[in-house]
């Protein structure tokens, strides 16, 4: 097996080097389920690579979030050069998945759009997970979806040797069956062009590189490999493994019998729809599935594919469906699921199910899909938390489920390597929040710093918002119906301090590590629920830990259950800080992050788009027809640097200017 080979400039540090040694000696001993509990800025993901190369294992790493995906992604890149790290994510730039309104007879085709570079990303992930020992996933929700079987895919592959003994025309028909489809003028991904006795071949999962195979009559004289943009030659090769075009590929005995299967279930349906006189639901199953039938007998694919995975993959009904935890499982050897941000993601991951079944079964119920169609689904939370042989859960508040789960297996991780202290707290009345708080405002403005207020309400909000712009403070609010790219200009405008202070809701929790920031202010903080909850305090509080000024204000009538444990959990970690500072004689200081000299081009270059956008009702069509290309290459480039969420923001407001 390869080795997994760290590079970092530094060593383990804190408490760091007693995390990495407990959880790589739990998951060693067998045990199932660990949990990393580190704060914000403690190197947690520093600690999580060093855990990948002491247990030598392929790990996949999971988040709730695309952008967090995107951050970890580049990290690992970084820690890992050497090995395989992956990105898999959702493929779909955009996504409206089919579904039918009963009380308004509507039914919503599924419309989508695929983007071409994380469709290779996660051909290249599963092709890697085959192929190699040393890989790295990180992926979003999307790994729990269904794919294609693994060993049909397995299959599916073709070595090529030189010196090897192939029918050329059969050759051909082979890559063909592969996904792979023949375009000699237009010669990309996943296609094929053949000239003379010379094929070119188009690996689906690469980026710039082709294959080229060239044949003396059915012998393979030569294999090297070329770059596509300069088509200079870079390597020659003595054999090549090709994968085929996509996970759900089938072998034509596999996809013979699973066209057989449909039509089968097709006749039990139908069947079923005549005894209880449903004449139209049976029509209109009968016309769909037929289609669908001809498509794929005819090209090996159809539109809404998916919805037959179960007989393609030869799952039985209700039984679990393949995804690409199965991929790390094929090989029969160990791996490590880390879950990020767990408090958040797994709850998230049991919504799963239920949302994406509802819709399908009404699909099924008024005859726009066979029943089969339930079993192309995410896993359930139970399939998915037993699933792996190692579960490593990492979260400054993980939740009563992770706790349990480990048992004994917890490591603590509370030391910043900068020094930093968790905030300094204070209770103070609710009764005077909104002119107390002015007047602290105003001692960090002077100190050209930034302030965070949640409230619990969007009018609150609002209010609180206009009433200090009348102060004349610089402040905006943010939530949650403020579209994504206004979301975004308001983030930037606060580091780039065009305005001091953001008020918001629960949107000031995860994801916002800004050290610009040392006053967060929480309103009513003694409203006891979910914005209030012992885990959304500790979140919010730890919006002040980046600054040395680091500053709570929970301003409140009482000391509620949430605020008590809040507090005393801020105090444990402050403390264990401060006496690791004293022992090693460490001055706390800042995180030294400023703007990000791109961040202030980026926002510069897109300024006049945003200028320009939101006055889109009052320009010509013409002009914004000009609008849509602009953004449209500006989504294009962010997608090109990793940076989906800020292509997802400019896809969002491509399609509000399209909608007039």
């Amino acid at each position: 097996m390869a080795n997994f080979i760290l590079n970092s400039a530094y060593s383990p540090a804190g408490d760091q080097p007693e995390a990495i040694e407990r959880i790589t000696q739990s998951i060693l001993k067998g045990n199932a389920y660990q949990t990393l509990i580190g704060v914000t800025g403690s190197g947690k993901t520093y600690t999580m690579a060093n855990i990948i190369a002491k247990l030598n294992m392929p790990t996949l790493i999971m988040s709730h979030n695309k952008t967090l995906c995107a951050q970890l992604y580049s990290e690992f890149k970084g820690f890992f050069p050497k090995n395989h790290v992956e990105y898999f994510i959702s493929h779909f730039d955009y996504y409206q998945p089919e579904a039918y309104i009963p009380r308004r007879d509507l039914f919503i085709e599924k419309d989508s759009a695929i983007n071409d570079d994380l469709e290779r990303l996660r051909l290249s992930a599963t092709t890697s997970l085959l192929a190699y020992d040393d890989v790295i996933v990180v992926a979003s929700v999307s790994a729990n979806y269904g794919l294609g079987n693994p060993n049909e895919y397995l299959t599916m592959i073709e070595k090529v040797e030189v010196g090897q003994r192939r029918n050329y025309k059969e050759f051909l028909l082979k890559l063909v069956d592969m996904g792979y489809s023949r375009n000699d003028n237009y010669f990309d991904r996943g296609s094929f062009r053949a000239h003379g006795e010379s094929v070119d071949i188009f690996p689906a999962y690469n980026e710039v590189e082709f294959i080229r195979i060239e044949f003396f009559g059915d012998e393979i004289e030569r294999i090297a490999v070329f770059d596509n943009i300069e088509r200079t030659q870079i390597k020659k090769l003595d054999s090549y493994v090709l994968y085929a075009a996509n996970q759900f590929i089938v072998g034509q005995e596999r996809l013979a019998l699973a066209i057989k299967n449909i039509e089968e279930e097709l006749g039990e349906r139908l069947a079923f729809f005549q005894k209880e006189g449903k004449i139209i639901e049976a029509n209109r199953l009968k016309s769909r599935t037929e289609f669908d039938l001809e498509m794929i007998g005819a090209s090996g694919i159809c539109k809404g594919i998916e919805n037959y995975a179960r007989h393609l993959t030869g799952k039985a009904p209700g039984e679990t469906p393949y995804s690409l935890l199965d991929y790390f499982a094929q090989k029969g050897r160990p791996y490590l699921v880390i879950v990020d941000e767990s408090h958040v993601s797994l709850p998230q991951f049991g919504g799963m199910y239920a949302g994406d079944m509802s819709r399908k079964s009404v699909l099924v119920e008024y005859g726009f899909r066979l029943p089969s169609a339930l079993d192309n689904r995410p896993l359930k939370f139970d399939e998915f938390i037993h699933k792996a042989p190692h579960y490593l859960f990492v979260s400054a508040t993980p939740a009563e489920l992770e706790i349990k789960l480990s048992k004994n297996n917890i490591a603590e991780q509370i030391i910043r390597p900068t020094g930093l202290l968790d905030p300094m707290y204070e209770v103070r009345d609710s009764d005077t929040q909104v002119q107390n708080l002015y007047d602290e405002i105003k001692k960090v403005v002077a100190r050209k710093e930034r302030v965070l207020i949640t409230t619990l309400t969007k009018k609150m909000a609002e209010e609180l918002c206009k009433y200090y712009t009348d102060l004349g403070l610089k402040v905006q609010y943010m939530h949650s119906e403020i579209d994504a790219i206004e979301r975004n200009h308001i983030i930037r405008g606060l580091r780039l301090g065009e305005f001091d202070i953001l008020i918001g809701i629960n949107l000031l929790r995860e994801g916002l590590d800004l050290p610009e920031v040392s006053l967060v202010a929480i309103m009513d903080a003694d409203k006891e629920g979910f914005l209030r909850s012992e885990t959304s305090l500790i979140q919010t509080m730890g919006r002040a830990a980046r600054n040395i000024n680091g500053k709570v204000l929970l301003y409140a009538k009482k000391i509620t259950k949430s605020m008590k444990k809040a507090m005393e959990i801020t105090d444990y970690r402050r403390a264990k800080q401060e006496e690791f500072n004293k022992a090693h004689h460490i001055i706390p200081r800042s995180v030294a992050r400023n703007v990000e000299e791109e961040l202030r081009l980026e926002s510069s270059a897109n300024a006049k788009l945003y200028e320009k956008a939101l006055k889109k009702s009052k320009i010509p069509k013409t002009e914004r027809e000009n609008i849509i290309k602009e953004l449209n290459k500006k989504m294009q480039e962010s997608a090109k640097r990793l940076d989906f969420e800020e292509a997802a923001r400019l896809r969002d407001e491509i399609a509000k200017i399209r909608s007039l």
